[in-house]
């Protein structure tokens, strides 16, 4: 059996700053067949220590940080005002790639949360009133009479942005950046975040 060199994430040709290292992956994924490359898993941890994960949309990123958005009484929501450490993950299969970041939520500020709100289509807007996330409804019919009832009670006006609704940024520490191998020889090149500011990286068995 020979070894066929593959794809190769090499610490020679990555990126110094992880940031801009995840905009040329991210790029590479919205061109391919992905139809939602945005797509992440987020982890957070509950006050019984047991850790939920579930997958939301990365509206935007930058070198500040990845945000989300969400229901501020949803259990996400909930835990990360009790532990703010999350962990999210991008899987991209056609290119054989993933990424793993960790790092601490915070809220965004109510007039950022306001921004990406009235950008958003109107039915989702109306169903940010409508969906008390993560809470028991008696049926799928009560859902959909309360989304009737905020589309009548918006009827000819904008719709604000609900006070339990609004955003997060995931400030990083920790970058893991995984390409698939022939024989499970994968690459893993991780940046640890040092208290000067700068970034050490570090190549990782598979």
């Amino acid at each position: 059996m020979s070894y066929k060199q593959p794809q190769r994430l090499r610490r020679t040709t990555i990126n110094n700053n992880p940031f801009e290292q995840f905009h040329t992956w991210f790029e590479d994924a919205r061109r391919t067949v992905l139809k939602v490359p945005m797509a992440m898993t987020l982890s957070s941890l509950s006050s019984e220590g047991r850790i939920s994960s579930r997958i939301v949309l990365l509206a935007r990123f930058d070198n500040h940080g990845f945000v989300f958005f969400t229901n501020y009484g949803s259990r996400k929501a909930q835990e990360l005002t009790l532990h703010p450490c999350v962990s999210i993950l991008f899987y991209w299969e056609p290119l054989g790639r993933q990424i793993r970041i960790e790092g601490n939520a915070v809220r965004l500020s109510a007039e950022e949360s306001d921004l990406h709100f009235i950008s958003r289509p109107r039915g989702n807007q109306i169903s940010a009133y409508a969906s008390y996330q993560s809470q028991e409804i008696e049926s799928r019919d009560d859902l959909i009479a309360g989304f009737e009832k905020f589309i009548r009670k918006f009827e000819n006006q904008d719709v604000p942005r609900p006070a339990h609704w609004g955003g997060y940024r995931i400030i990083p520490d920790l970058f893991e950046f995984w390409q698939d191998g022939e024989h499970r020889l994968h690459d893993r090149l991780r940046y640890v975040l040092q208290e000067e500011g700068t970034w050490k990286i570090e190549r990782l068995a598979p």
